[in-house]
């Protein structure tokens, strides 16, 4: 492998990593905390709702690391593809990427912000709880399949 080629696995691998790392930080440490601030300030200060309202903006700014790793996948793994250096497990990876990194910042963070501006009683609705459900599915597999694809670069490069 190249040396500047290289340079720029190392940056891709890292990139994703981050973004992997960004999210289950999000998903695992800051939505825990954030759903249950009456255990950090002694006192319900916040609502349910106020509190999806802070945790929807953390989301927002997620979205856009994912939309910039996403460009960098399409990149990276297009040029690997042109290059005829493919396998089946890193397609079928990077499909699952695109399509449910996609649908994170495409599909539901818009539908849920938009349920969020018509008020507290729309997010109690069961439109609201399945369209959350399903983003929090569909960031499961996103989040699976970026490590595989993480993985299966890693392999590669440690040729």
């Amino acid at each position: 492998m190249k040396k500047n080629f290289r340079m720029v696995t190392m940056a891709y691998l890292i990139l994703l990593a981050g973004t992997l790392g960004a999210g289950l930080y999000a998903g695992i440490v800051v939505a825990p905390v954030t759903f249950h601030t009456e255990q950090w300030l002694g006192g319900e200060v916040l609502s349910h709702y106020q509190e999806g309202l802070i945790m929807t903006q953390n989301f927002v700014r997620l979205s856009y690391l994912v939309n910039f790793m996403l460009i960098a996948v399409a990149f990276y793994e297009g040029y690997k593809y042109k290059k005829f250096e493919r396998d089946t497990i890193t397609q079928v990876a990077t499909f699952f990427v695109f399509a449910t990194g996609l649908l994170f910042s495409q599909y539901y963070l818009p539908d849920i912000l938009n349920m969020q501006m018509a008020g507290e009683v729309m997010t109690k609705s069961a439109a609201f709880i399945n369209t959350h459900k399903g983003s929090e599915i569909n960031f499961k597999i996103f989040s699976l399949a970026l490590l595989v694809l993480i993985v299966r670069n890693m392999q590669k490069a440690c040729k």
